[in-house]
């Protein structure tokens, strides 16, 4: 058969070297809307869920139970599982009716029915109810900070250029595990030489995630999984109750932290049990709610492959951040993990989220050039910068990032790596060269730096745990190094564990310490000229791009 060139063009396009399957629904691989799923449905007995979903108590698996005993309000839930559906996704969009009013309904509702609600709504509308149900008035972002050889000095420089550019919280992972400390304390260190009151964290397996909280070397945590069916928890020696005690040691050491989930990931266990993606998550978002966390990570994250290979699959990755809002939780809205070779693609599945805006746009935009990346690569990275903050000027959007100016970068990522060559020589690690320093001054990645001797970084920072360094070390070995400033910043992020008042729904800081939340800060978008706006000083930070002609200095 003749080929028509205009078909073998498009079949060179990026889009084509993605992945699509069509929907499979006996193996989970379905968006939303399996003949698998169970109706909505609710009993109460003296005041106890004794069916749910069309299951009988005795029936409950323990995800199930959890949630009929956690997750649901009770008081309210016959009245809201009456409600049709249809009217309660209307309330959703509907400018006259206020986010407190509509709560008091989505908290009542069991997970089949909140994804029935849910899937009675277009994109746009779940985008207009998204910016109306984030808890938080103020937008944000959170930033990968990470390298292949994980060199604390550059992650040091990253995270400084990361809290000029806007960032609110920071993310690092490690190559090897035993490099975890240094990580840690080097993108506490360069946050807050960026900017104050910036939080941080280290993603590893949860004894040494919780360890270095505890030692105060990290400010949240939010890398700590929950799924949608029995198998996987139990594949992963886990259930509801090992995650929510998991979760009270954080908040017991006045340590913030979301639990993480997204739709694809039972999939990828190979227990889907034939439910469709959005279901089982909504379980998880449920899940995460009864346990009394914070909030959720979510919007399929890293197994987003899988959602974005079936028919659907990104509105069911937008579904899952609204039903994350509809439960009054924080959402850190994915638009992290790369998923497809088109920039059409890429940026089309982040607008749903950019533009109503959520309490982290990206829950992992990478600081550094995509091969850096730890977090297996990142939708969007240290070269979109421009083209981001170009979006939020064309758009009138906060989407959560600002301008910087070259010389404030560089002087930002050089003072983080001298901060950390002080810091090093105080508390007698591996020394820091002046060639180093340099290096993370000016560097694109870790292409750019020099190499260290990972045998002696390992030992000396099992060495640094070992004799019980804590972030109070920190603070002195900065004093001392003549950093005073920065030990400053990292001293009042240990009083503010102390404090506990990050601990609310939602919760950032700006750069005077000061806690902005859900509860004073409070999104109140009803409609027209209520909610969020970007006005003022923030659009004049927004829209003053350097490389835009200035009239006055034609």
């Amino acid at each position: 058969m003749k080929k028509s060139k205009r078909f073998e063009v498009l079949e060179k396009r990026p889009i084509h070297q993605d992945g699509y399957v069509k929907e499979w629904p006996e193996v989970g691989l379905i968006a939303i809307g399996s003949p698998n799923d169970p109706a909505p449905s609710i009993k109460l007995e003296n005041g106890k869920v004794v069916e749910m979903d069309g299951k009988k108590r005795e029936d409950f698996d323990f995800i199930d139970t959890f949630l009929a005993d956690h997750s649901i309000n009770l008081e309210n839930t016959e009245k809201a599982m009456a409600l049709d559906s249809t009217d309660i996704a209307r309330m959703l969009v509907d400018i006259n009716v206020s986010r407190d009013e509509i709560i008091k309904i989505t908290t009542s509702l069991t997970a089949a029915k909140l994804v029935e609600v849910v899937d009675k709504l277009n994109v746009v509308e779940m985008m207009m109810a998204l910016q109306k149900m984030r808890a938080r008035k103020t937008p944000a972002n959170q930033a990968h900070v990470t390298n292949v050889r994980d060199n604390p000095v550059q992650i040091a420089a990253d995270a400084a250029e990361s809290g000029i550019r806007g960032f609110a919280e920071m993310e690092t992972t490690v190559g090897i595990v035993r490099y975890a400390p240094f990580n840690a304390i080097a993108i506490l260190v360069g946050a807050q030489t960026g900017r104050p009151g910036v939080l941080t964290q280290c993603s590893l397996e949860e004894a040494t995630e919780l360890k270095l909280g505890m030692l105060g070397f990290t400010a949240y945590a939010e890398t700590i999984s929950v799924y949608g069916t029995e198998n996987v928890f139990v594949d992963g020696d886990d259930t509801p109750y090992s995650k929510t005690f998991l979760a009270s040691a954080y908040a017991s050491r006045g340590l913030k932290m979301r639990f993480t989930s997204g739709t694809g990931s039972e999939v990828q266990m190979g227990y889907a049990e034939g439910k469709s993606m959005l279901y089982l998550e909504a379980r998880c978002i449920m899940m995460t709610k009864g346990a009394g966390v914070q909030g959720l990570q979510n919007g399929s994250v890293s197994c987003i492959g899988v959602p974005a290979a079936v028919p659907g699959g990104i509105r069911a990755v937008l579904g899952e951040n609204l039903i994350t809002e509809m439960l009054d939780l924080e959402v850190a809205s994915s638009n992290d993990q790369t998923f497809t070779h088109s920039d059409i693609r890429k940026t089309a599945r982040t607008m749903m989220q950019f533009l109503p805006g959520t309490d982290f746009i990206c829950s992992g935009y990478s600081s550094t050039p995509n091969y850096d990346n730890m977090f297996a690569g990142s939708n969007w990275d240290a070269e979109d910068y421009d083209d981001w903050i170009v979006l939020q000027r064309d758009l009138k959007v906060d989407g959560g990032l600002q301008p910087a100016k070259e010389e404030d970068v560089v002087a930002a990522r050089n003072k983080a790596a001298r901060a950390m060559q002080a810091l090093f020589r105080e508390l007698g690690l591996p020394a820091i060269t002046d060639e180093e320093v340099e290096a993370a001054t000016y560097a694109h990645g870790s292409k750019d730096m020099p190499a260290r001797n990972v045998v002696e970084d390992l030992k000396a920072a099992q060495e640094l745990l070992s004799r019980g360094t804590t972030g109070l070390d920190i603070v002195k070995g900065l004093y001392k190094g003549g950093f005073t400033d920065i030990a400053e910043n990292v001293l009042n992020i240990l009083r503010q564990r102390i404090a506990g008042d990050y601990l609310h729904a939602s919760s950032i800081f700006d750069n005077k310490f000061n806690v902005i939340s859900a509860v004073n800060d409070k999104n109140d978008y009803m409609g027209p000229g209520t909610g969020y706006r970007v006005e003022g000083e923030r659009w004049n930070k927004l829209k003053d791009i350097t490389f835009a002609l200035d009239p006055e200095k034609m």
